[in-house]
């Protein structure tokens, strides 16, 4: 995990978060340690730094590798830098039937990176992630808060170059 840096809440996000503890009983206030972990994740630019994970668990009362384990168990969480486009490709049965691989590989070599890796123009994060509950229409993936259902290799390519002439002006995916 990368990033030792003190992390804290704005003052905005820390209303949040005490927001959230309001929701729970007071001995179960470590329930909402999901909603806090993406609220860091939010404040800190899509990724959960080591300093992230310790604020966390001081609020929560818990110790470091608590909240690591959560951090580290969900595919929603990232601990490590990402780029402006975080395409995360469903690897599950019904999509790996429907052609997720293929997706995946394509994607490998057209963006010129890894599963796993960020583009050296820090624009795109390729993950290969489970299921993302569109099995209906696999193969499909996921990029920011979006799903792009149906896909084939050429409506890849289109949505790929549709992110890149974004980002052209300034926008992000």
């Amino acid at each position: 995990m990368n990033n030792t840096e003190k992390f804290t809440f704005t003052d905005e996000n820390l209303r949040r978060a005490q927001e959230l503890f309001t929701k729970y009983p007071t001995e179960n206030k470590r329930s909402s340690i999901l909603a806090l972990l993406d609220l860091a994740q939010r404040q800190n630019g899509g990724w959960i730094s080591r300093g992230a994970v310790e604020y966390v668990g001081e609020l929560l009362d818990l110790p470091y590798i608590r909240v690591y384990e959560v951090a580290s168990f969900y595919s929603m969480f990232n601990l490590q830098p990402v780029g402006k486009c975080l395409i995360e490709v469903c690897r599950t049965s019904s999509c790996w039937l429907c052609g997720a691989e293929d997706i995946i590989n394509h994607l490998e070599q057209k963006l010129n990176i890894k599963v796993g890796e960020t583009s050296s123009d820090g624009m795109f994060t390729l993950k290969a992630v489970e299921c993302l509950g569109s099995c209906g229409t696999a193969p499909m993936m996921q990029v920011g808060a979006d799903y792009h259902e149906n896909l084939s290799i050429e409506k890849v390519d289109k949505l790929v170059d549709g992110f890149k002439q974004e980002n052209k002006q300034s926008r992000y995916c």
